[in-house]
């Protein structure tokens, strides 16, 4: 992906977090790999419905700054995840409602009641709370590099993917699987059968 439609794509992505309300303010933080070596991610400070894509900030896999801007204080566990995940093209942060909700309530999300969610998600990790920009934080995020989607306990909710389309999509399924647990209450999961086959599809 060249930096030019890159840096669209982000914008683009961003104005849908937005307007499905997955995302407020200047709330989350998104990023895109380029090439090999490089990201584009979202300033810090900024509202993610008005970004366009000249804001984007290139990064260096080192965390070098490689144009204008200021880079969200997240962005070394982006780095991280690129690092640790060769296939990882696209990484999104955000504060959906519904999955905030669960990781401030402590509560781990369950996405074996329908096979969306299974398909899509997997095994949802939560991850405890760490101060935002921190070490320790990225430390906790590298260590369920492996994890499409994570839960972070009082923050919010992290998903990546091969592509934005697919980081995108993830972010908001797992927003709908965090609404639909709690609007169902106690329900059974799917039949083990049923998410072991489901699993290897």
């Amino acid at each position: 992906m060249n930096e030019s439609y890159a840096r669209r794509a982000l914008r683009d992505v961003c104005r849908m977090l937005y307007d499905r309300g997955l995302t407020v303010s200047a709330g989350g933080n998104m990023s895109v790999k380029v090439g090999d070596s490089e990201i584009l991610i979202t300033p810090s400070g900024r509202n993610k419905g008005l970004l366009e894509p000249e804001d984007m900030v290139l990064l260096g896999m080192d965390g070098s700054v490689l144009s204008e801007g200021r880079p969200s204080i997240e962005h070394r566990f982006h780095l991280a995840l690129y690092n640790l995940n060769p296939d990882t093209g696209a990484v999104v942060h955000c504060h959906p409602l519904h999955c905030t909700t669960l990781a401030v309530r402590g509560e781990g999300m369950r996405c074996n009641l329908t096979p969306e969610g299974v398909l899509l998600l997997g095994e949802v990790p939560m991850i405890g709370y760490y101060t935002p920009g921190s070490q320790e934080l990225v430390d906790a995020v590298s260590a369920h590099h492996g994890a499409r989607a994570m839960l972070m306990e009082r923050h919010g909710a992290l998903t990546q993917g091969r592509s934005l389309e697919e980081a995108y999509n993830r972010m908001e399924e797992l927003e709908f699987q965090a609404r639909l647990q709690l609007l169902a209450g106690d329900v059974s999961d799917l039949p083990a059968d049923e998410i072991k086959r489901l699993s290897e599809m």
